[in-house]
């Protein structure tokens, strides 16, 4: 199921953690309490604890290129399309404005040897010291391994930085996560289409799945608010976008940059998903929202005409 994993060293000017998905390791017990025949299921089959997976064999064939594990469909990842996943699409995304070569592998947290997606698997002839073949590089290095490549990236150097990543990082983050897991009308029918019903087809798994998701997103949101207050939540949301737009202005992207930067990625990996309408969002007050700040939504439009759209020969 989907787990954030801490991007460890792309906090502070060179980074951003633009969470996606809340971690299933430790569930409140203020919320959603489990269902007593599956606790008793579990009572009777303790959980345990297996080493890291092995990486999939079908990489063995291919690996002239670097890979890029996400959460996406096999029809998107072979059209190299947006992820539905942001913290995959913001490195997706990042990816592709530096240029660096790779292929989309559709994968899950299950099958990642890290734990959690996205995750690289660095081509067989990379030249980076970081970039042992045999190894995936996880999210919380990928930027490592950028610098390692020796490509030239947008740095950002304003004081205030920082004071917006945490705009995306908690206040964008948080409404995300109710918006998806904690809203039941987008529960249904986004989260359980994209995130459980591919993992399993038995009832009491999806179930299961479905119970740790739900009550992962009320301890994310938890750790920044002592109750969840849903008005409080998309408020701060509606501040943000705010304080994001009024940062933008004019600019084509942020901080005044020729070309997108981590931080640009970072915002796009959440506004195109709220814009997108193939997600299907039933109730939409964050997209609405959103849609208040033409230059945001047109931020959107030109990294995805950009980088993703490919234009006719």
């Amino acid at each position: 199921m989907p787990v954030d994993e801490d991007d460890g060293d792309n906090h502070g000017r060179r980074g951003s953690a633009s969470g996606n998905t809340p971690s299933t390791h430790h569930a409140p017990q203020h919320w959603w309490s489990m269902p007593t025949p599956i606790r008793r299921l579990f009572d009777k089959f303790p959980l345990q604890t297996y080493p890291a997976n092995e990486l999939p064999q079908r990489t063995a064939g291919d690996r002239s290129q670097h890979l890029l594990y996400v959460f996406t469909t096999p029809e998107a990842a072979r059209r190299g399309d947006p992820s539905f996943n942001p913290s995959c699409l913001k490195w997706q995304t990042y990816l592709k404005v530096l240029g660096v070569d790779h292929k989309i592998v559709l994968s899950n947290n299950h099958a990642s040897p890290t734990g959690a997606l996205p995750f690289v698997l660095p081509s067989a002839t990379s030249p980076t010291p970081l970039a042992d073949v045999s190894l995936p590089i996880g999210s919380n290095k990928i930027q490592r391994w950028i610098r390692e490549l020796k490509i030239s990236a947008q740095e950002i150097s304003d004081f205030k930085y920082d004071a917006y990543l945490a705009l995306i990082d908690h206040r964008i983050r948080n409404a995300w996560l109710y918006t998806l897991y904690l809203e039941p009308t987008n529960f249904a029918a986004v989260a359980q289409h994209l995130y459980i019903t591919p993992c399993s087809s038995n009832a009491l798994v999806r179930a299961t799945i479905a119970h740790q998701l739900r009550s992962a997103a009320a301890e994310e949101i938890s750790k920044h608010t002592a109750t969840i207050d849903v008005e409080s939540v998309h408020n701060d949301a509606q501040k943000a976008f705010s304080a994001l737009s009024t940062l933008l202005g004019g600019s084509e992207y942020f901080f005044g940059v020729g070309k997108p930067s981590l931080f640009d990625a970072s915002v796009f990996s959440y506004t195109h998903l709220l814009l997108d309408e193939r997600m299907g969002w039933m109730e939409d007050r964050m997209t609405r929202g959103l849609e208040k700040y033409q230059n945001l939504v047109q931020h959107r439009e030109r990294i995805l005409g950009v980088y993703y759209q490919k234009k006719p020969s």
